[in-house]
């Protein structure tokens, strides 16, 4: 406890040595993990945009002529079962034709005895994952009753292409801001050794144990993390609320497309992940240079 207690003491201390340094540190780990969740909160609402659209993609699936509604329903339910599937609506001949007569022909369907569509009882079937829909649509396919499968695979394409786009800026601009913040947690940490080169001599010759020595070091940087994380958590908080209030009172057009999810949500995962980042990159970058620099 006491060696703790002195190496977290030494940790502070080297903090108030080398305060410029220090104070740079914090505002480049801060100014980085405010880029990073600021990105995060875009990325975070346009996958909400896609994933939003993407609950109204369905494959219909028609049946061939004889097949029977208990047949039909009990399709349904072992389509539910497969994981790609988020849901599963069965749509009757008369309800289809009700569907369309009320959209296309209105007071001119009262001409019509029977139901013109009487072999369109279908499946509409909604992923969970619209990438997954070709193996979906191969599996129906495969089936004896099945007649036809309509599905769109233009958008599913398109949605699935945003998806993967997105993920591939976000993992490029995260892995930029951690390499520049764990080269000035670098340059901090090396600045502080050098600072007490001497003192650091004197502790090894009179048995000092290399987990003592860098040990002060490494809580430096995990410190500078610490508060590095912080500071653009709050910053974001307020400012994503202002900017989203701000835009859907401005451009009320934009409610109907993008639905911005609540700064609660965004914040519920930000949090944690901006401080495991932040402490993270204070311990690798001072270990780095502690194993570099104090080498016995």
């Amino acid at each position: 406890m006491n060696s703790f207690l002195y190496t977290f003491g030494q940790g502070l201390s080297n903090l108030k040595r080398n305060k410029l340094f220090t104070l740079a540190s914090v505002a480049t780990i801060a100014a980085c993990l405010f880029l990073f969740g600021l990105f995060y909160a875009i990325l975070a609402d346009f996958q909400n945009v896609v994933k939003t659209a993407e609950q109204g993609v369905s494959v219909t699936v028609f049946f061939n002529e004889g097949t029977t509604e208990d047949e039909i329903l009990q399709l349904k339910v072992a389509v539910e079962e497969r994981a790609e599937v988020s849901e599963v609506e069965y749509v009757s001949a008369d309800a289809a034709w009700d569907s369309f007569k009320d959209e296309y022909l209105g007071e001119y369907s009262e001409g019509f005895t029977e139901n013109p569509l009487a072999n369109s009882a279908n499946l509409e079937i909604y992923l969970k994952d619209v990438s997954k829909q070709g193996d979906l649509v191969d599996y129906l396919e495969s089936l004896d009753d099945v007649r036809t499968v309509n599905r769109s695979e233009l958008t599913a394409n398109t949605l699935s292409g945003f998806n993967n786009l997105f993920a591939y800026i976000y993992m490029g601009i995260v892995i930029i801001l951690l390499a520049v913040s764990i080269f000035l947690i670098s340059n901090t940490v090396t600045i502080g050794i050098s600072v007490r080169k001497d003192e650091i001599s004197i502790m090894k010759y009179i048995g000092a144990t290399d987990f003592f020595v860098r040990a002060p070091f490494v809580i430096e940087g995990v410190m500078i993390g610490f508060v590095g994380s912080i500071l653009p958590l709050l910053a974001i908080y307020v400012i994503y609320d202002k900017v989203v209030a701000y835009i859907s009172g401005r451009f009320s057009v934009l409610n109907s497309l993008i639905n911005f999810l609540p700064a609660s949500t965004i914040m519920k995962t930000l949090i944690p992940l901006s401080i495991i980042l932040g402490v993270g990159i204070g311990f690798v970058g001072s270990m780095a240079t502690v194993k570099k620099h104090l080498t016995a």
